[in-house]
């Protein structure tokens, strides 16, 4: 996982962290004699505050692996990195891998996930680095309480589990939670793929059994992502043949699928039967603006101007309320709105 050369998914959430640092310079006569001067000159170093009494080789190693966990592009990562390995070595790594376990065992999943990022930093190959940090962006997500730090931490998770059957295709664990994060993102298909490779690797038979049973309940949850798949694909009609008689089962309250209905009929030009299914999606979730945004096309074509409008102020005011949202929690979490 390149954390330095891809989008951050999650370190806005993590920098207020570094509000228990303090950043000071050390002096050039003492680099100098140090051998530094060539990586640290003009450099900024990283002190806990209640660590500024106590400064060592070892506490400004470990501030600095904690400022570029928290932001792998940090202006002056490579600096940092080129310190800790003239002091250590890749033993370092393993040691904020241990630090990280621990720190996911007493719950703090955002302190693990910063150990493991700068672990994953110092020693890009490092598997198990990659798949603890999946667990701890799971445990982080599972126990999150707004809607984009979920969404944040969860494809951070699914990415790195991904990830790390694709560097060690043997590593079971990794197809265990990797099949769970694509349930949770209603991606059938994948999850039963998956899991069939959990079970031809695993030799954990409690595992096994639990994986058995939730691959027997995934039979209708896959041809219901089957009929999507046909709509996405232009096989319309086949689409609605597999998805309605869905319609009236335990699925009723399954809101792509009236979403997915709702944008096969209006493909076909069952306007009225769209606007139905669409309505229906907004029923079970009624903050969906991509559902808005159908509705708003199937009125369009129905030259229904005024509702179009209706639905068009609705998306204009929902993203209005989740943006307020969002920068309330930001705010309270400590986090800096740009």
């Amino acid at each position: 996982m390149g954390l330095k050369n891809r989008d951050d998914r999650i370190c806005e959430y993590l920098l207020p962290h570094l509000n228990n640092y303090l950043f000071d310079e050390l002096s050039e006569k003492y680099l100098k004699k140090a051998g530094l001067d060539d990586i640290l000159s003009g450099v900024p170093i990283p002190v806990r505050k209640d660590e500024i009494n106590a400064v060592s080789t070892e506490t400004i190693a470990k501030g600095m692996a904690f400022v570029i966990g928290c932001d792998p592009k940090f202006k002056y990562t490579d600096n940092y990195i080129a310190y800790i390995f003239r002091v250590s070595d890749k033993s370092f790594a393993y040691a904020l891998v241990a630090e990280g376990v621990e720190n996911a065992r007493k719950n703090e999943y955002e302190h693990a996930c910063i150990n493991f990022r700068a672990a994953m930093l110092l020693d890009p190959e490092n598997v198990d680095a990659l798949y603890c940090y999946g667990r701890a962006c799971k445990d982080a997500y599972e126990n999150g309480d707004d809607e984009d730090f979920i969404a944040r931490f969860k494809a951070e998770s699914l990415e790195a589990f991904e990830e790390v059957t694709l560097c060690r295709p043997d590593f079971a664990e990794a197809y265990y939670f990797l099949g769970y994060g694509y349930i949770n993102l209603g991606l059938y298909i994948k999850a039963k793929l998956t899991w069939d490779e959990f079970m031809k690797l695993s030799k954990d038979e409690e595992k096994k059994k639990e994986i058995s049973e939730r691959l027997d309940s995934l039979e209708e949850p896959v041809e219901i992502e089957e009929g999507y798949n046909m709509i996405l694909s232009g096989k319309f009609d086949d689409g609605i043949a597999v998805l309605e008689k869905y319609t009236e089962s335990k699925f009723q309250d399954w809101w792509p699928l009236w979403y997915y209905l709702g944008v096969a009929y209006s493909c076909v030009g069952e306007l009225r039967a769209a606007e139905e299914h669409l309505k229906r999606v907004l029923k079970l979730s009624p903050s969906n603006t991509e559902t808005m945004s159908e509705l708003v096309n199937v009125y369009e074509k129905l030259g229904e101007e005024e509702m179009a409008e209706k639905y068009r102020k609705k998306i204009e005011i929902v993203a209005e309320n989740v943006e307020k949202d969002r920068e309330e929690v930001m705010k309270d979490r400590g986090v800096k709105i740009n």
